[in-house]
């Protein structure tokens, strides 16, 4: 009998890999179809109305008042400014309008402003000779728009996509199974379990909050499945390991959301966070140890970490305008000396990687905050000049430049880890030879810097393409959604954590297989790490925060108050939305923008 089972077992095995496919494709389109199935829902805050009847929605909390095409109300007029005001809300409900145009200013009920100014329902705003009227949103209204959001997880339910999850996880599971020892029986199978009771304890937690949304956490804990497998087949003892830092993430997402869900505290926080990393990464440069050809840990007794992977966060949050500052150019001084900062201690510890993924971030939040291509630019071409500084300096990181896309001419060399993956990924085909066969999980760096080649040898190129396929939903979700954030403080946050991510994900799949230079950073919830793991769930939280749906983010707050219910008769008085003539602004300005 045991002969028998032992000579179908191979197969048994490949069947279940197919199944394990099958599955995470399956997972993928129902984590997808739940997070794109709602169209675009803006919320309306209010409006700014001409006298003639014509009317604005102010569907953010921040909304530009210019000639730009890029402002939230654009009034194509010669006397109106490209940034000419800005009128915003903060999250007591109380509204300002910002005077952006030192000269002119604006006029305030018939006054002339140049500093913040207090609005109330009714104000006049006049903005280069244009005349403008608030009215914001009350409280029923903001509870009716509320109510009509589309609900998290209602086209697709997440228990029923939760329980295929923890079906593929058994699967994964069934991959080890025979080649279990006295050693590895322990960790593999606790650490596993102990994996799927998390999901379904968190999941639980949520329902307990009364939040449904959930599809950003099934793909997380899908990817952190492909983790732990990786982890088990290299070292199972390392699984405990991994097990306590998914637990040490979900506790710092939860801070963070609870964090960012008190706007004004996590601005204020911006300049100790800023003031502590620096000192991170100042204490990581004097006293940090060299690990394969980078000073970026810190070793701590029986404790090893990697500060840099934490400072992401801080990066982020100190990097993200507050809404005072949102407007000027000027005050980007001190993200780009913080940036700069940052880079540069990083490119001192020789770790280029973890620098690049920086800089792109950077990038990301000025150009958000300032809509200035041009200083984008600038910011590349200086560091292109920096970059080739280190070449010269650095003759070690100009070889990876060197073996790019030449792997196979250097296959005993330099492009050796890149020659050994791509054969790997050859030999895994679609559904992998399984973790018994494998044998690049042997070659250095093989859990962090190659585990997609791991993942596609032992399980297959089509879970390989699952795991890149997973964060790119999750990217694409969380930019769409960002579109239609409340607070510019979330948009830009969520759009500047996204880039990291994808950026640096793109490196390590990419380099992995020779298409780009090889950096040595880890694939987000993948790599064996649990600095990576704790700092990925910190970023998770500003990617929910971009999460407006309803019953989504613990970042927002239902509106207070009930809806009145409304006799028949007599009809209801009308609200001031119903009292405002609802004329499309082109019949005022046009198509092309100016007064007819």
């Amino acid at each position: 009998m045991n002969e028998f089972f032992l000579q179908f077992l191979p197969t048994l095995l490949l069947l279940d890999r197919v199944c394990m496919a099958v599955l995470g494709i399956l997972l993928l389109l129902r984590c997808a179809r739940s997070l794109f199935s709602p169209k675009g829902e803006p919320e309306i805050w209010g409006f700014l109305s001409m006298s003639n009847g014509a009317r604005y929605q102010l569907q953010h909390w921040e909304n530009m008042i210019g000639r730009s095409r890029s402002a939230d109300i654009r009034i194509n007029f010669p006397s109106v400014s490209r940034s000419h005001a800005a009128v915003c809300r903060d999250e007591t409900g109380k509204w300002q309008v910002y005077p952006l145009n030192a000269k002119s200013g604006v006029l305030h009920n018939g006054q002339r402003v140049f500093t913040p100014s207090p609005l109330q329902p009714g104000d006049s705003i006049a903005v280069g000779g244009v005349g403008l009227y608030f009215f914001p949103a009350n409280q029923t209204d903001e509870v009716l728009q509320a109510q009509k959001r589309t609900r998290a997880g209602r086209k697709v339910s997440a228990p029923v996509t939760l329980m295929l999850l923890t079906l593929f996880q058994t699967l994964m599971l069934i991959q080890f199974l025979p080649g279990l020892t006295d050693e590895s029986t322990l960790p593999i199978l606790t650490c596993f379990g102990g994996l799927a009771l998390f999901s379904w304890l968190l999941y639980a937690g949520y329902r307990l909050l009364h939040r449904t949304a959930y599809e950003l956490e099934t793909l997380v804990f899908f990817l952190i499945t492909l983790g732990f497998a990786i982890t088990a087949a290299y070292s199972p003892s390392a699984l405990f390991k991994q097990l306590i830092t998914v637990g040490l993430g979900v506790c710092l997402f939860f801070v963070l959301n609870l964090l960012l869900r008190n706007m004004k505290t996590a601005l204020r926080l911006r300049w100790p966070v800023a003031a502590a990393a620096a000192a991170l990464l100042a204490f990581n440069l004097l006293l940090g140890q060299q690990i394969f050809g980078a000073k970026n840990w810190i070793v701590l007794g029986p404790i090893s970490f990697q500060p840099s992977e934490l400072v992401k966060i801080a990066f982020i949050l100190a990097g993200t305008a507050t809404l005072d500052r949102l407007f000027a150019k000027r005050n980007l001084i001190f993200t780009l000396l913080f940036s700069a900062y940052c880079v540069g201690c990083l490119a001192l510890m020789s770790d280029f990687g973890t620098a690049l993924i920086f800089f792109v971030a950077f990038l990301c939040i000025a150009f958000l905050r300032t809509g200035d291509l041009a200083s984008v630019v600038m910011a590349v071409a200086a560091a292109g000049l920096g970059g080739g500084i280190v070449l010269h300096f650095k003759p070690y990181i100009a070889d990876r430049f060197t073996v790019w896309l030449h792997a196979w001419e250097y296959t005993q060399s330099t492009g050796y880890q890149q020659s050994r993956t791509m054969s790997a990924i050859a030999s895994g085909g679609l559904f992998g030879v399984g973790p018994e066969e494998a044998w690049l999980k042997h070659i250095g760096a093989a859990n962090t810097d190659l585990v997609f080649g791991v993942i596609g040898e032992e399980f297959g190129l089509l879970l390989a393409l699952c795991a890149v396929a997973a964060l790119v939903i999750i990217a694409v979700f969380t930019i769409r959604a960002a579109a239609y954030s409340r607070s510019s403080f979330y948009t830009i946050a969520a759009c500047a954590t996204t880039a990291m991510l994808v950026f640096q994900t793109a490196l390590n799949v990419l380099g992995s297989v020779d298409l780009l230079p090889l950096t040595g950073v880890t694939f987000p919830f993948v790599s064996m790490g649990g600095s990576s793991m704790i700092s990925c769930w910190g970023l998770l939280a500003f990617l929910k925060a971009a999460d407006t749906r309803q019953n989504a983010s613990f970042i927002f707050r239902l509106p207070k108050g009930k809806v009145p219910r409304v006799p028949k008769a007599p009809e209801p008085e009308p609200t001031f939305f119903d009292q405002i003539p609802d004329i499309p602004v082109d019949d005022i300005f046009g198509k092309g923008g100016g007064l007819q």
